[in-house]
């Protein structure tokens, strides 16, 4: 019996190439979700600061770091191949929002370096700290050209509509409060080594979370009016509705912190600033950013029920297909886990101690669907096809216009080969006519 073989599959043939030029940001958002994880076991309730926790933790730092090597790898060979892309990633509406993944991936890395490998393990001393202390200024930079440049660019180049609107016009300006709670994370660090660049942090962290706790709280807005006057967003895009919930958890995060740090920083023994040397100031500060925390921690509840009967509402009437939107279900809820526990520890509460210790196992379980998910359709590269509807940066408009040229030429050949068929036919029937009168 001869032996067959099928036809190899497109996916699986898809040149490396190819995979490059369509890796897209969104990919930080995975890093960001991993690096979430990491953080959570790390900060869990139960079992806190254990040393299977705390190796736990390390582990999925670690896988953490190797992707965002090799993402960051697949990003600069992207770049560096096709140098057009980078203008085009910009220009189109929908990529150009995730290039803040990349600065607020970073961030979780640093958090984990902080509270795990210097703080826990004693890991490289101070030189260590100082290290991850100028990676996180850079990453301030980032951060801030994410957040002004892309509000800039969205509101000069990109085309936008009030129904077309998404909640992840959030990821630009989120990145701000983001980098805030790694800047009190370092403080905190900081405070053995030199008090003055503590309090450095902590100033910049309040100048960060301010202007992208204000800007997100804006966005939120607007969006809330595109629910009301439009109605959910279609399908896939449902996904991103947990979104605003990042912004406001991790600004409520990053007021914890930076109360505390004020709490232990303040009042300063040298200086004429009243306010700097008042011996109230620091607990004041404290119990404020305590209720702000408590507040914005209110107002991501609200933010998890509207997106759970959205989710609902879209399930009911149809399935939602699996894409790297589904990344960003994790890092939302992972940060409202750890306000949670972090408010559980600043209100000696059991009710959010459990209530943290549920939701960051239900975080985590979503973060293993996803994950698994995800790498099945990497195995079969299927996940690398570009997206018309899910706006891939590069080949959007121009599978389109190919498709539009494929239909043309399509249906050119069908007449072509229809008159000629057509034409054979009159030609036969009328031969004998032909050779009657001797007709050549």
């Amino acid at each position: 019996m001869a032996k067959t073989t099928s036809a190899p599959d497109g996916n699986l043939s898809r040149s490396s190439r190819e995979i490059i030029r369509h890796f897209t940001p969104a990919w930080f958002a995975a890093i960001m979700a991993t690096g979430a994880i990491s953080i959570l076991l790390y900060s869990f309730p139960y079992g806190r600061h254990t040393l299977a926790m705390r190796c736990l933790s390390l582990a999925f730092f670690f896988l953490n770091l190797l992707l965002f090597m090799l993402f960051t790898t697949l990003t600069i060979m992207r770049y560096a191949s096709y140098p057009h892309t980078w203008t085009t990633m910009l220009h189109d509406p929908v990529s150009s929002l995730y290039t803040g993944c990349f600065p607020m991936g970073v961030t979780t890395l640093i958090n984990v370096m902080v509270d795990v490998i210097h703080a826990d393990f004693q890991f490289g001393g101070s030189q260590f700290l100082y290290f991850i202390w100028a990676v996180w200024w850079a990453d301030v930079a980032i951060s801030i050209l994410c957040c002004w440049g892309m509000v800039h660019i969205m509101t000069t180049t990109h085309k936008h509509s009030l129904q077309a609107m998404t909640s992840a016009w959030i990821l630009p300006v989120v990145t701000l409060t983001v980098a805030a709670s790694s800047g009190g994370v370092l403080a905190r660090a900081l405070q053995n080594y030199s008090p003055l660049h503590a309090l450095i942090s902590v100033a910049v962290a309040v100048f960060l979370v301010t202007i992208g706790l204000t800007l997100a709280l804006m966005i939120m807005t607007i969006y809330l009016l595109r629910l009301i006057a439009y109605g959910l967003p279609p399908g896939p895009k449902i996904i991103s509705s947990f979104l605003p919930l990042g912004p406001t958890a991790q600004s409520g995060y990053a007021f914890l912190l930076i109360g505390q740090n004020f709490k232990s920083l303040l009042p300063l023994d040298h200086g004429v600033s009243d306010f700097l040397k008042s011996r109230e100031a620091g607990q004041i500060i404290h119990t404020v950013c305590i209720c702000m925390a408590f507040m914005l921690w209110s107002l991501a509840v609200m933010s998890i029920i509207f997106a759970l009967m959205g989710i609902f509402e879209t399930v009911r009437h149809r399935r939602i297909p699996f894409g790297l939107p589904f990344w960003g279900l994790v890092f939302p809820n992972g940060v409202f886990a750890n306000l949670t526990i972090n408010l559980s520890i600043a209100f000696d509460s059991n009710f959010f101690r459990i209530l943290g210790s549920i939701y960051s196992i239900a975080t985590f379980l979503v973060w293993v669907f996803v994950a698994t998910r995800t790498v099945a359709l990497v195995y079969d590269r299927s996940i690398f096809e570009p997206q018309v509807d899910g706006g891939d940066d590069i080949e959007k408009s121009r599978i389109q216009e190919q498709q539009k040229v494929r239909k043309g030429r399509r249906g050119c050949l069908i007449s072509r080969a229809v008159f000629f068929s057509l034409q054979a036919g009159v030609l036969e029937c009328l031969a004998p006519g032909f050779d009657e009168y001797g007709l050549p």
